[in-house]
């Protein structure tokens, strides 16, 4: 398929969900502020606080984190819920999947909501971290593009989980069983490196682990080594989670 008609068709499937977030644009913004101030008063301020062991306050070093959080929660939860209603009330991805699209426009597409919320979260928070702590936090294209990557790797993870889901209850489940663990242990309130190896390696198997330390590492160049390992982890269960997309819409078609 040529370039030109793949971002055509990518375009085609993503109009709905753009128009969608456009007429709901304020409560949007609403949604994708809240849990990341919440996450920052409660963790940054009122449980602990003074200079972190690599040297910055601990709200420069909490806010990266909560920057990465961000990027998996929004990203994943528009992502699929979005799709839960098309495909188990609405029935219109069904009908989306009898139209002359590639699989890869309708991976893509369908990718994209939780790609623009998850931008929006991410970089709200980070904005208000700027402000919080100029001295240490910094903006560059590498935090752009950990946190660009960030937010399609778990956009399509929730495109995964979608597809997945025979109902609301089953995607309940699986927030209960994969996300929530990764939102309170995979480096986005404290450092992995401070853990037993063993948790180490455990938490190293989850995209938020390696999210956290690339945002982090970019965030603070000064004061951490970039992890270009962790940004080619993070890569590959992008890479990953469009083939499971792919596979699984290929079954369906």
């Amino acid at each position: 398929m040529r370039m030109g008609n793949l971002l055509v068709d990518t375009y085609h499937v993503a109009w709905g969900d753009i128009m969608f977030m456009k007429h709901n644009f304020l409560n949007i913004m609403v949604m994708s502020i809240m849990s990341p101030i919440l996450y920052l008063i409660a963790f940054g301020y009122g449980l602990r606080s003074g200079v972190t062991d690599i040297g910055v306050p601990y709200v420069a070093f909490v806010i990266p984190g909560i920057a990465a959080l961000s990027s998996l929660s929004s990203s994943f939860s528009s992502t699929a819920a979005r799709m839960n209603v098309q495909r188990l009330y609405y029935k219109c991805f069904d009908e989306m999947m009898m139209c002359p699209l590639s699989i890869t426009s309708i991976v893509l597409g369908k990718c994209v909501l939780g790609l623009l919320r998850g931008l929006i979260s991410a970089f709200l928070i980070y904005a208000i971290g700027l402000c919080l702590e100029p001295d240490y936090l910094i903006i560059s294209p590498l935090v752009v593009l950990c946190i660009v990557l960030s937010c399609v790797t778990f956009s399509m993870l929730g495109m995964a989980a979608a597809l997945l889901a025979k109902s609301h209850q089953s995607m309940s489940t699986l927030n209960s069983l994969l996300i929530l663990p990764m939102t309170f242990l995979c480096g986005t309130f404290f450092s992995v490196s401070d853990l037993n190896p063993v948790f180490q390696a455990i938490l190293y198997c989850f995209p938020l682990t390696h999210s956290s330390s690339v945002i982090r590492a970019a965030a603070l160049p000064d004061y951490l080594d970039f992890p270009w390992i962790s940004l080619a982890v993070l890569a590959v269960f992008m890479v990953a989670f469009f083939a499971v997309d792919y596979y699984l819409l290929k079954r369906k078609s």
